[in-house]
């Protein structure tokens, strides 16, 4: 996979999941905005990006995948859009690894810049003679103290130990997996403003992550 730093919705997004078929874990790359399976036109996808929390479990379009189809979306970044006055700012926001993991002297993981998973959850179309399709959406929950300053929203960030849970299809308990969905604290955190080069998704180059 290359390396990608401006993905917009309807484009491709590395996910894991476990394999219907294999049972096994895979990496797959899957487009970002879910078409359920029983829905007519592939059009309804480029909507789905995003499922909120609070009612993931009874959408009828993420209802099956929150179920029986979840994955774990690959990054170590993403983008959210402050808005000041008329104009709205990019801004960058990334997990203070030093803090999040401290037991690890030097701060290792914070100069590796190691990635982390959003909860996902996926779905399979496919209807003869239009071909098959592979998506998913990321689950969203309200915003810790962070991310208020920026959107009413934020993607659900997994910790180390919630992702196996949350990726193993025999755990199908909506309470034990509601209760995996929270705002990551505001303390393993960090955001900084960020270039106007990713409003444009043509723009995908490691300057779009450059500090303003």
């Amino acid at each position: 996979m290359e390396p990608r730093y401006n993905i917009a919705p309807s484009q491709l997004i590395a996910c894991v999941r476990v394999n219907p078929t294999s049972q096994e874990k895979e990496c797959v790359q899957f487009q970002w905005g879910l078409v359920p399976s029983w829905v007519k036109e592939l059009s309804l996808g480029h909507r789905l990006i995003h499922a909120q929390a609070e009612t993931v479990a009874e959408k009828p379009s993420f209802r099956k995948a929150f179920q029986q189809q979840r994955c774990l979306i690959l990054a170590d970044g993403f983008y959210e859009w402050k808005r000041i006055g008329t104009e709205t700012q990019p801004c960058y926001i990334h997990k203070n690894l030093l803090l999040d993991t401290p037991q690890l002297a030097g701060g290792l993981y914070l100069t590796e810049n190691r990635p982390f998973v959003f909860a996902g959850i996926w779905d399979h179309w496919e209807i003869l003679h239009q071909g098959s399709l592979d998506s998913c959406s990321i689950i969203t929950i309200g915003c810790n103290p962070l991310m208020e300053s920026i959107h009413h929203r934020m993607p659900v960030i997994l910790s180390p130990g919630q992702d196996g849970v949350w990726l193993d299809p025999a755990v199908q308990d909506f309470d034990h997996l509601h209760s995996l969905l929270e705002p990551y604290p505001t303390n393993a955190m960090e955001s900084f403003p960020g270039s106007s080069l990713v409003n444009n998704p043509r723009n995908d180059s490691s300057r779009c992550l450059e500090p303003v």
